[in-house]
């Protein structure tokens, strides 16, 4: 133990200095100079106190006093956070961090919290999560933070207060170089004693010729001072170099910067049958996913109000007026909740990557609540005050987020009564002991909730820190009812855990057949329009490829904001649909999409719709960037001269008898053309029309 003592007298001190820890307690003679000194004890104590770790955060009091003199009151927990292989480990169990980043919005204030029941309200959201970690990109916190974290059981990666990049740089000589070792001293002294202080990196992303270099040698110098207390790496997402004992790196996710509608969530098929094993064979020390998600949901207008303080939401007001400018004020609410259940699912689709990874040592979400700054960053499921914005309850969160969580593969998420539906059943355990898993079972659930078959699965050992296989599923799908959605359900039995998994069963029929009097075009020329003419029903399928809009379309929701981005696709936030509505009454679907629309959105366009009635209000409407606000459908009706028209912009046309999905919204759109209930009221004129699918259409 090492003890600092200060010297205000002038004069050279001695005395006698008490520790006291529980029953234990010793004296020892100190002499120190003028300047002051260091008292360095060794304090034997009884180890049979608890240990601290996120189950059992158990904290201790060490009593320093001068005989006499100044006391000091130093509270910390007994544990080793250190490294086994890929893994982490609290003393010496294999843990998973489930961690959320931190930037340091205070929207009341503008500064953080300094009292400890303000962190301990936002720890208390956090672990309602299910997540056990917090990353402060780029900032240290102040004390009431780790306090709390102590109180709480978090596990905290601490970082310099340094984002060098854009302008700054390290490792060129300038300013920050030597200020970044002296901050890093500071921050040790003061907050290194905190159980919730696990990790420590310089900041984020950083610039500069010399930056890997430089941070070598910042890593090296760490971990050459003996302070075992905490794991060091040099930044969050990269340099990775050797000399780091864990690993941020980006990367490890289905969508990242630039990928556009391309990347793995965009353009491989829906499916739970994948993992990151490749990122922790890469490395020899543990990878924590950096910045994993970054989808948006629509802004809550409602969260103005909330801004009673220091700061105003402006940009709030903006995306607020421009919706009532282009005459949608009304769904503003819907558009939240829509794009909002689409957010959810894809992060849960992360989520449950991340944790069937054997081997990973944990993941940083970016992030669990908004981020008002950098072109406004809408990615959270709570706001920015870490409440709730309405559409996610925290214990469907903790579904699939916790220390144990049944895990699914699906290699696919949409069926046909063909097929024989399978699944493979793991579950990753991080729990505080090892379990014995008996009763575990499944069930297939239809959207109503009743039961459609089930069975058992083997009973298992659930060890701690690994992700465990406990069985198939399997089940034949030719007798359930469809078009519809289904649930798989998995229960652990006795551990009162569950997770589930939707998926669509379509017919496995391919023939689509168009009623008598209804035409099928993908052009509005003059074969169509003399069919309009005379009263007749219209379908219009106009090729994707060829719809003017500057929209780009995919099936997740916008990444960061598109402006901080630079207009990187997709350019909406998924869609809003009217499962009410009779055209979509043979079509599985709810207010929001959901993974069957994954093929459909894959080839469509978002038709720009400002040039139409402002009534006309899209059966299926794609949700736009909230800087644009711009009306758009995918698929709408509206009368045309005499006759009606129904327009769909999802390609419903090409390949059809392997697309079961595009079938059946086909034949879903045909059923509601040939039946009395297809009567649209608005009236548009061919023009307009054409200048939202195309005159060359």
């Amino acid at each position: 133990m090492v003890v600092p003592l200060g010297n205000h007298t002038g004069k050279p001190q001695a005395g006698t200095l008490e520790l006291h820890l529980a029953s234990t307690s010793r004296q020892l003679p100190y002499n120190i100079s003028v300047d002051g000194g260091v008292v360095e004890v060794e304090f034997p104590v009884e180890r049979d106190q608890a240990n601290w770790d996120e189950f059992a955060p158990v904290l201790h009091t060490l009593h320093v006093r001068l005989a006499g003199g100044d006391e000091v009151t130093q509270t910390f927990g007994w544990r080793e956070f250190a490294t086994q292989g890929t893994q982490f480990t609290i003393n010496g169990r294999p843990t998973f961090l489930r961690g959320t980043h931190d930037a340091g919005n205070f929207p009341l204030t503008g500064y953080p919290a300094m009292e400890v029941e303000s962190w301990r309200r936002i720890f208390r959201v956090i672990r309602e999560h299910g997540l056990n970690h917090v990353r402060y990109h780029s900032w240290c916190p102040p004390e009431a933070a780790f306090q709390a974290a102590d109180q709480m059981g978090f596990y905290l990666q601490v970082e310099c207060g340094v984002w060098a990049n854009q302008g700054a740089t390290i490792g060129d000589d300038g300013p920050l170089d030597q200020w970044l070792y002296n901050e890093t001293e500071r921050i040790l002294r003061t907050y290194g004693n905190h159980p919730s202080f696990v990790m420590l990196a310089h900041g984020n992303e950083p610039a500069g010729t010399r930056h890997a270099e430089y941070l070598r040698e910042w890593v090296t110098w760490l971990r050459s001072r003996g302070d075992n207390r905490h794991l060091y790496t040099c930044a969050a997402n990269y340099p990775n170099l050797p000399e780091n004992q864990f690993q941020n790196p980006s990367g490890v996710q289905q969508h990242g910067w630039g990928q556009g509608v391309q990347s793995p969530l965009n353009s491989q098929p829906p499916s739970t049958d994948f993992d990151y094993r490749e990122w922790v064979e890469k490395f020899p020390v543990p990878v924590v996913s950096h910045e994993i998600g970054q989808w948006c949901a629509y802004p809550n207008l409602d969260e103005i109000g909330k801004y009673t303080g220091l700061l105003r939401a402006r940009n709030f007001e903006i995306f607020r007026d421009t919706l009532v400018a282009s005459g949608m004020a009304d769904q503003a609410r819907d558009f939240l909740h829509a794009s909002g259940k689409l957010q959810v699912r894809c992060y849960r689709h992360e989520i449950e990557g991340q944790l069937r990874t054997r081997g990973l040592g944990g993941f940083v979400l970016l992030d669990l609540h908004d981020f008002p700054g950098q072109g406004t960053a809408l990615v959270g499921m709570l706001d920015a005050f870490w409440e709730s914005k309405g559409y996610l309850r925290a214990e469907e969160f903790r579904r699939f987020c916790g220390p144990t969580v049944p895990l699914a593969r699906l290699p696919k998420r949409v069926w046909t009564t063909a097929d024989e539906f399978a699944a493979a059943v793991e579950v990753a355990h991080y729990g505080a002991t090892a379990q014995e898993l008996t009763g575990a079972a499944w069930r297939i659930v239809d959207a109503l909730g009743n039961v459609c078959g089930g069975g058992q699965l083997p009973a298992a050992h659930l060890p701690v820190g690994a992700v465990t296989d406990i069985g198939d599923v399997r089940a034949a799908l030719a007798a359930l009812p469809s078009p519809a959605k289904y649930r798989l359900v998995v229960s652990l039995g006795g551990m009162d855990i569950e997770n589930d998994w939707e998926f669509w069963v379509f017919p496995a029929a391919t023939e689509v057949v168009v009623p008598p009097g209804i035409m099928v075009s993908h052009r509005l020329g003059d074969l169509e329009w003399l069919h309009l003419g005379n009263g007749g029903r219209l379908l219009l399928l106009p090729d994707p490829a060829a719809v003017p809009t500057p929209v780009q379309i995919g099936f997740s929701p916008i990444y960061w904001n598109t402006a901080w981005t630079v207009n990187q696709p997709p350019h909406t936030l998924g869609l809003l649909c009217n499962p009410a509505h009779p055209a979509l009454a043979q079509f599985p679907t709810e207010t929001h999409s959901n993974w069957q629309w994954w093929e459909l959105l894959r080839h469509s366009a978002a038709m720009v719709m400002q040039e139409l009635p402002a009534p006309l209000t899209p059966i299926v409407q794609p949700i736009d960037d909230w800087h644009q606000n711009r009306r758009l459908g995918l698929v709408f009706e509206a009368a045309v001269n005499s006759g009606k028209v129904l327009v769909c912009s999802a390609d419903l046309r090409t390949n059809l008898e392997q697309r079961p999905v595009a079938r059946q919204l086909l034949r879903s759109l045909l059923a509601y053309m040939a039946s009395p209930a297809f009567a649209p009221t608005i009236e548009v004129t061919p023009q307009a029309i054409k200048r939202s699918i195309g005159r060359s259409q």
